[in-house]
């Protein structure tokens, strides 16, 4: 396979740069919302625990570094990454980190959350260790193994499963030793629009992807697929507030990421308007929403 860094000129390969740049920054929102939000669940419930919620955030970090150094290398050797990628820079791809230091980095990043569970498993018992061992297989599996999940159409549901309900539901659980409902509908909006990100970032790379053989559902379904997916992913996202006050789980406060609605609309124009490289904006601009949308989410479960 051929490789460049034209695409990232400013980086020496092996550098702290390149390494910074394969664990992808941009997306560890992903890893701090869910925990953010579980521990809002968990000061509603009275049972707010600092240590355990930081451990829990450490372990979110290291299972996502992880799971990116994980795709940076697989997808490289499968073929996804390729001189033709319209999406940012892949490190092994690029020839800025060699897929054996890569394989090294994945396992030290998967050791540090192996670290912070055995401190969860201290302070609340063994079942953290099937959701430690359950995360980072699937975050492995996720481009890996013989079964890749992202190249069968089950990336979606990996998403929506470990960064929505796994991940919030983990969180509140580690600090109250229980799972309150509120915590099961807050996993609903988390996941929804961490999904959501999925959804831009397959449909900016469906061509290619059909070259390498990965069928994601924006292959298997088409622009028109991923389009509708996304919209009701959204929806998901914006209903599940309202519908937590309307069921008494939460105060109107419940509701103020309703505020960021126009965003997600201009986001949904940009999704049914845009082809290749110009997603990685709305890529980029869905990742804030989640940010945004999962703060303003926190703050309103807590205060109520």
């Amino acid at each position: 396979m051929t490789t460049t860094t034209a695409s990232a000129p400013n980086v020496q390969p092996g550098s702290m740069r390149a390494w910074l740049l394969a664990s992808r920054p941009a997306t560890l929102t992903a890893a701090f919302v869910p925990v953010a939000v579980g521990t809002a669940c968990a000061a509603a419930m009275n049972g707010l625990r600092w240590d355990t919620a930081l451990a829990a955030l450490l372990g979110a970090f290291g299972i996502q570094i992880g799971t990116n150094f994980a795709n940076d290398v697989f997808d490289a050797e499968k073929g996804a990454d390729t001189e033709e990628r319209l999406g940012p820079t892949r490190a092994v791809q690029a020839g800025l980190i060699d897929a054996r230091a890569m394989r090294r980095g994945m396992i030290l990043a998967f050791l540090f959350s192996t670290a912070c569970g055995v401190y969860l498993v201290a302070q609340v018992g063994w079942p953290i260790v099937a959701i430690g061992i359950a995360s980072i297989l699937s975050g492995i599996a996720y481009t890996g193994g013989p079964y890749p999940l992202g190249y069968n159409g089950l990336g979606d549901v990996f998403v929506m499963i470990f960064f929505g309900f796994v991940a919030v539901c983990g969180t509140a659980f580690v600090q109250t030793g229980d799972v309150p409902a509120i915590a099961w509908w807050a996993s609903v909006p988390v996941g929804a629009i961490a999904t959501a990100i999925l959804v831009v970032n397959n449909l900016r790379d469906r061509v290619t992807d059909v070259k390498a053989g990965k069928r994601t559902l924006a292959v298997r379904f088409g622009r028109t697929g991923a389009e509708i997916e996304y919209g009701l992913l959204i929806l998901a996202a914006y209903a599940t507030p309202i519908a937590m006050w309307l069921e008494g789980l939460s105060s109107p406060w419940v509701m103020l990421p309703v505020v960021t609605f126009p965003l997600a609309m201009r986001l949904f124009g940009e999704v049914r308007a845009r082809e290749g490289g110009p997603l990685n904006a709305t890529l980029a601009g869905t990742a804030r929403l989640l940010l945004i949308y999962g703060v303003l989410f926190a703050v309103g479960i807590a205060l109520g």
